[in-house]
C-alpha cells in the first residue's frame, strides 16, 4: 500500500474522449472545454485538510490509451484512490474500464477493501445519446465492489459531490476540502486514535 505521506494521491482511468481532463478541470478549476485534446499525463494538485493539518490532494490525469501500460501501472502502484470514468453514451467506454480494473485489483490485492473507488458514468446531460442506463452502471459498481455515480462536467452537475464522496470513503485519515477558513495558528497533530475517523468534505 502507498506510504502515508503529506500527497493524497487520486488516478482518473478512462477510455479517451469520456470526460476525464474535463471533470479534473471542472472540479480544479471550475472551467469546461468544449474542444477535445487528448492527453497523455496531468497532474493537478489542490490543497486539503487531513487530519487537520494541511496536505495536498493530487489528482493524476491519465492517458484514455493503452500504449502506456507502464505508465499505468505506476499510477495505479502510487495510488490511494481511484476514479473509473465512462460516458453514459458509450458502451464500449464502460468496458474498456475492466482491464484497469483487473489491474487494480491485481495490484491492490487483499488492500482493495480499504481503497475509495468509485465508478463514475459522465455526460449524463446527453439525454438523448445515452446508451448506459444508470442501472447498468450501477449493477457494475456493484459486480466490482465499488461506489456508482454519474455526473456531467459539462453542467457541473456531481463534480464536487464526486470528490467528496470518494474523500469520505476514505477510512485510515480524515480528509476534508475545507480548510476551515484557518489560514494561521498552529496546527494541532492528532493522536492514533483520530487518524481512522470517517472523512468529510464540506
Amino acid at each position: 500500500m502507498p506510504e502515508q505521506s503529506n500527497d493524497y494521491r487520486v488516478v482518473v482511468f478512462g477510455a479517451g474522449g469520456v470526460g476525464k481532463s474535463s471533470l479534473v478541470l471542472r472540479f480544479v478549476k471550475g472551467t469546461f472545454r468544449e474542444s477535445y485534446i487528448p492527453t497523455i499525463e496531468d497532474t493537478y494538485r489542490q490543497v486539503i485538510s487531513c487530519n487537520k493539518n494541511i496536505c495536498t490532494l493530487q489528482i493524476t490525469d491519465t492517458t484514455g490509451s493503452h500504449q502506456f501500460p507502464a505508465m499505468q501501472r505506476l499510477s495505479i502502484s502510487k495510488g490511494h484512490a481511484f476514479i473509473l470514468v465512462y460516458s453514459v453514451t458509450s458502451k464500449q467506454s464502460l468496458e474498456e474500464l475492466k482491464p484497469i480494473w483487473e489491474v487494480i485489483r491485481e495490484m491492490k490485492g487483499a488492500d482493495l477493501a480499504t481503497i475509495p473507488v468509485m465508478l463514475v458514468g459522465n455526460k449524463c446531460d446527453e439525454v438523448e445519446n445515452r446508451e448506459v442506463a444508470a442501472s447498468e452502471g450501477e449493477a457494475e459498481a456493484n459486480r466490482w465492489g465499488c461506489n456508482f455515480m454519474e455526473t456531467s462536467a459539462k453542467t457541473n452537475h456531481n463534480v464536487k459531490e464526486l470528490f467528496q464522496e470518494l474523500l469520505n470513503m476514505e477510512k485510515n485519515r480524515n480528509i476534508s476540502l475545507d480548510l476551515g477558513g484557518k489560514k494561521s495558528g498552529r496546527q494541532k497533530i492528532p493522536g492514533p486514535n483520530k487518524l481512522k475517523e470517517k472523512c468529510s468534505v464540506m
